[in-house]
């Protein structure tokens, strides 16, 4: 058979798509520096990354099941809370690979 049958499912697709998303959030978090952390004021790298691993580690154990799947909706919510209020904080803090950036308020310094 040339084209997979579940290639046709579309929640096969939104939990391909999360799974991906959690998998970036992980990245990301894994590679921020810990003081970046701390002084965005957020919660610390080891709590992030201990729940974007047990929410990713949950969808590939038994699979992300997008409708009915609480665990998998939880997971997802946190993942989408470290990507938009939590990356973006430390973003300002670092200049996105990790070190000091030497932007100011009103451009280099």
């Amino acid at each position: 058979m040339i084209l997979n049958v579940a290639l046709l499912n579309p929640f096969w697709w939104i939990a391909t798509a999360i799974i991906c998303f959690k998998v970036f959030a992980l990245g990301d978090a894994l590679f921020r520096r810990e003081d970046a952390y701390r002084a965005a004021d957020k919660k610390t790298k080891g709590f992030w990354v201990i729940v974007l691993s047990l929410s990713l580690l949950w969808d590939l154990l038994f699979g992300a099941n997008p409708i009915t799947g609480l665990m998998t909706l939880v997971g997802l919510v946190a993942s989408i809370v470290y990507v938009v209020d939590v990356r973006p904080a430390i973003k300002l803090l670092t200049d996105g690979r990790g070190g000091r950036s030497n932007q100011g308020p009103y451009g280099p310094w």
